[in-house]
């Protein structure tokens, strides 16, 4: 597929570490059909490594919740208004595309629009979960929305944007690409104890609350398990350095990796994760999984009163139902985490049942091709191919 020899540009920002996962194969995929369509913005190494111009590293303005959100606005504020500059400056992008992060990107599709330029968003905002008001001012920003999630389009049906569910992205790159015993074997976990995942997250305010008590679990795991080993993957956003700052001084036998999610957790024979995207990575691989998460007491005081949902983690949204066992707050202590993860590695008939719903999650996410969908997308409307008012 070719569109011509004249060059576009497209503004791409994220600050998740998902997000930075998600652009980096749309970037991929859009060189494919598209490679006329270049890309600049906010993001991370993987973003980088597709292709992508980093003006600002998407970990920079990345936090979650309302009291770290207020101590790292200044930060925030500053790639605010270099974008605005960007958007509203001579030698403007052809498209902006957004990826998920909705109190920062909502706003900069606000200035796109203000100047004209279209506005792409990939990876919908929860309004399922929370402000669901908030579609009426997405459809007023937005023209053209990807969806990962199933049930989300219909949030939107009615009104006067383009929302079309494209599949989910995790499955163009849900890979398996090394055997469990040869991933065991490299790291020198050889023996008949268990081996658990400990995924601590890409953020460092989900270290700050959550690593403490994750290898708190993993200390009572191994008292009672006395051959456990542990694997704990490095986010890039974070860094090795920053983690095994964390264990120092931890006689824990943990190891650190940074290889595919999905070759860590198919060599684990249980994780414990904290909610968010890696939930349905480890669910497309079919590892029974705990899912924890801690938050700053106000954050968690003020999101009990406005999240409007049964559960946190995704693979348990998407299912509909509690496939993993969630434990949030004071919840997530080591007792109860720890009973629940001997549970998994000692209750055959219990973690068999799980790994059944967790093929079921797999199946309810449709097919691969993500990625190619929303890349076409964006080539559409880099030269001006915008529609409106439908809802697939």
């Amino acid at each position: 597929m070719y569109f011509g020899d004249k060059k576009r540009k497209a503004l791409i920002v994220t600050g998740e570490a998902s997000g930075d996962l998600h652009g980096a194969n749309l970037i991929r995929a859009a060189a494919a059909i598209d490679p006329d369509l270049t890309f600049f913005g906010v993001g991370g190494s993987r973003m980088q490594a597709a292709g992508c111009e980093i003006l600002i590293p998407g970990d920079s303005i990345s936090v979650m919740g309302l009291v770290e959100v207020i101590g790292h606005f200044p930060v925030i504020y500053r790639a605010f208004q270099r974008l605005k500059g960007v958007l509203h400056g001579a030698d403007r992008p052809d498209v902006l595309i957004c990826i998920d992060f909705p109190d920062f990107n909502l706003r900069l599709a606000r200035e796109a629009k203000r100047v004209g330029i279209p506005v792409l968003y990939y990876v919908s905002p929860q309004v399922w979960a929370w402000r669901r008001g908030r579609v009426k001012k997405i459809a007023r920003l937005v023209d053209r929305l990807a969806s990962i999630l199933p049930f989300e389009p219909d949030y939107y049906r009615g009104l006067d944007i383009e929302v079309e569910y494209v599949g989910n992205p995790l499955l163009d790159e849900a890979q398996v690409r090394q055997g469990r015993e040869t991933f065991r074997a490299e790291h020198g976990l050889i023996g008949e104890g268990p081996v658990l995942g400990l995924f601590p997250g890409s953020r460092r305010n989900e270290l700050r609350y959550n690593l403490e008590t994750i290898l708190a679990t993993a200390a009572a795991v191994l008292r009672e398990e006395p051959g456990a080993r542990f694997l704990l993957p490095v986010a890039p956003s974070l860094g090795r350095p920053l983690i095994a700052e964390r264990l120092s001084g931890s006689a824990l036998p943990v190891t650190l990796v940074e290889e595919s999610i999905y070759d860590v957790a198919n060599a684990c024979d249980a994780v414990l994760c904290v909610s968010g995207t890696v939930t349905l990575q480890v669910a497309l691989v079919g590892t029974p999984l705990a899912i924890l998460y801690k938050m700053a007491p106000l954050t968690y005081a003020i999101g009990r009163r406005l999240v409007k949902v049964p559960f946190i983690g995704l693979v348990n949204i998407v299912a509909g139902e509690s496939v993993a066992r969630e434990f949030i707050q004071h919840e997530a202590s080591p007792e109860n985490l720890s009973a629940e993860l001997l549970r998994l590695l000692r209750d055959g008939d219990y973690a068999a049942r799980m790994r059944e719903q967790l093929s079921r999650v797999r199946e309810k996410m449709g097919e691969p091709g993500c990625s190619g969908r929303v890349a076409l997308m964006a080539s559409e409307m880099s030269r001006g191919i915008v529609r409106r008012g439908r809802v697939k």
